[in-house]
Order: C-alpha cells, then structure tokens, then sequence
C-alpha cells in the first residue's frame, strides 16, 4: 500500500478528543505566510470524520462562515480493494496571515454537475494509450504502450508533455475527438514537442553520471478523478539501471487552481539487495531559454519562448530542499537530482504557465509564483477542529 499523497498546500490536522457522537465539526484554518494563497487545498482524514457517523465519505458536506456550501471531493488515496474513501477535500483562498472558518456536516450524497468540475483524467486508447490530466490551467499527457509500435509515428518516451489551455472549461475529450488539438482554436492546442527529452517534469535515475530512462507505461489506475482532484497511478515496466533492473510506479496528482502536478516515483529494485539510488526529474533543454536556479528552496524554473510563435511559456521543478542533491543536466534535459526516502520514493512537483492564459506574462512573475509555491509547501496551512454535538 502506497503512503497517502497529500496535496500541494498539506493540511496539517490538530484534532481534539473524539466525542461519542458529533453534528458538526468546525475547522479554524490559518495561514502562517505573510502571503496570498489562492485555491488551497484543506484535507480531512476519515479518522477526523469519525465521530460524525457518515456512512459513507461522498455524504460529507462543507460550508464556510457565510453558510455557503463548498465544493468537496471524498478521495480514495491508496487504492485498496474496497475503493473505499479515506479522506475529504475543499478549498479556499486565503489573505496574507488570514484565519478562516468552515462546518463539516452528513448530508445528501455528494453529486457533481458537468460544469462543477476543475480536474480530469483519462487513459485514451483511441490515441494509442495516452494518458491525460488537466485542471481549470493546465494539461498534461504521457505515452503508453502502444504508442511505441505505432507505425504511424512510433515513439519510446516516458516524457511529460504539455497541453497549452486559456480556458477553465475541461477541454481533453473535446480536443481529442475533434483531433485537430494542435491548432489553438482559441482555447489553446499542444504546441510542445517533448520527444525523447523529460519534457516538463519527466523522470529517471542517475547513476554513474548519466540519466538512466524507462520506456512507456504499461498500466494506468485512477484513484481520483475530480471535481477538484486527479489522482492516478502510471507503471513502468523494469529498466536497465547501471547495471541493475528497477522498475517505477508514477503517482501523480493535481488540484484545481494550481499551475503544478504533484510526482511520487516508486522505485522497485529486481534484487532486494540495498541499493542508493538519486532519483532525477527534468525540463527539456531548449534555445534563448532564461534558468534560475534557487536551491535553498528547492526550485529550478525556466521561461522559454514556444514553439510556433504560440507565445512564451515557464516551466519549473519543486522539491524538498531537504532531499534536493544537486543540479545538473545533459545534453537534452536540466535535470534536478533527488535523494529517495527510505522505501525508495523521489517526491517533486513539475508544471507551467502560458502568458497567453494570462497568470503570468514574464519570467520575474513566473520565477515569484514558484518561489511562493515552494514557500507554501514548505508552510503548510494549519487546521484545528472542534467536534460539536
């Protein structure tokens, strides 16, 4: 059982005792930074629902001060054979140093209109086993399989690719079914080539001063698929690793509002002998790119004019300053080096803007939100309940 993926802006819960039996729970959020934090999402366990008896997660209803219902996601975070929920998430936007308010109470089942949700994935056989994600900014996809064989335009890459969108409105299935998604008909379309490169936040692993690669995925599971949060698995068949065979299951997660995809790679050595690994995740290399560089907080981002004078674009790396080894690079990639923890998993965030969307439209605005991202990461927003009979 894989460890639970918090999300980019961890809730960090202080429970009181548990009563008995509870109607409501009030949860005071505060933001420790002296800074805006929009779309953060808060997290609750099943643990801390308990004493409100729901029969089932997706019952689960949040409101704030104003007595205004918010959207809430009941999340599978581990993928056991019961599917069953072990956390519920919502969001809020919170001020500089603000400390909000919200109810937790059972209700109806949680129901979903099309036009409520701001995150999605699918696995795409149609497209020769792509699989994609997007919210409300961004969207990404990756290869399977079939791509490599495809006779058409054949392909072995575990690259992250980018889909460049300016619309909030969910736009995959629409580009997919009307296969014409490299041409922006003014919602935005895929103009990156990631090819053989790690794209924007590609992995692998180092080892004797090379970038060791897998081939495709060869299986993919959804664990959560919105209105707020994707949640999914990629595997990764064993590759030659210096050596030594390792195969690698991708954990990737993405919440609504945010310009940046959550990673954990699993590593899974063939021997059971110990074995050190540096995990690496990359940005592909391209001309008259601008790269900074901010290792005490764990970031490495780029602005970089795109392909086909579709505008500019920044891309960016975050980890742990904890477990950031160093920068590098090779002859296709600017590589960030990981050190994996104890059960071999690397852990990194890996995302983009687009000037066109209009969030950020140069490399200092780019360069501020990704220092502030890693600065949230780094302080979480803190939560205390109460349990109210």
């Amino acid at each position: 059982m894989h460890p639970c993926l918090k999300p980019a802006a961890v809730a960090v819960l202080v429970a009181l005792p548990a009563l008995a039996g509870a109607a409501r729970i009030d949860i005071r959020a505060a933001n420790p930074l002296p800074l805006a934090r929009s779309g953060q999402t808060l997290e609750i366990s099943a643990k801390e629902l308990a004493p409100l008896h729901a029969k089932n997660l997706n019952l689960i209803h949040v409101t704030d001060a104003r007595g205004d219902e918010l959207i809430c996601q009941a999340i599978d975070t581990d993928g056991d054979a019961l599917h069953s929920f072990d956390a519920v998430i919502f969001q809020a936007d919170f001020a500089a140093g603000e400390t909000l308010t919200f109810s937790v109470t059972v209700g109806a089942k949680q129901v979903y209109q099309k036009d409520r949700f701001k995150a999605f994935s699918r696995f795409v056989r149609e497209r020769f086993d792509d699989f994609v994600w997007e919210n409300d900014r961004v969207a990404h996809r990756v290869y399977g399989q079939a791509l490599e064989t495809w006779q058409g335009e054949p392909l072995t890459s575990s690259t992250v690719d980018i889909w460049s969108k300016r619309t909030p409105r969910m736009v995959v299935n629409d580009w997919y079914l009307a296969d014409d998604y490299h041409v922006d008909h003014g919602e935005g379309a895929d103009f990156y080539s990631a090819g053989m490169s790690r794209g924007c936040g590609g992995s692998g692993v180092w080892a004797g001063e090379r970038l060791w690669v897998s081939h495709n995925f060869i299986n993919s599971r959804v664990l959560a698929n919105g209105p707020l949060r994707v949640l999914f698995e990629l595997e990764y068949a064993p590759f030659p690793v210096n050596g030594a065979s390792i195969g690698e299951t991708k954990r990737i997660a993405l919440d609504a509002g945010q310009q940046f995809s959550r990673f954990e790679s699993h590593y899974h050595p063939a021997v059971a002998a110990p074995l050190e690994l540096t995990a690496a995740a990359g940005l592909k290399k391209v001309k008259n790119e601008q790269v900074e560089l901010n290792a005490a907080q764990g970031w490495l981002a780029k602005w970089e004019a795109m392909e086909n004078h579709a505008g500019s674009q920044g891309v960016a790396l975050i980890t742990a300053p904890a477990v950031f080894a160093r920068q590098t690079e090779d002859a296709l990639n600017h590589l960030v080096l990981i050190h994996p923890d104890a059960s071999q998993v690397a852990t990194y965030w890996a995302g983009f803007c687009w000037d066109k969307a209009g969030r950020f439209t140069d490399a200092q605005a780019w360069n501020r939100h990704v220092s502030e991202f890693a600065k949230g990461l780094a302080a979480p927003i803190q939560l205390k309940l109460t349990l109210l009979p």
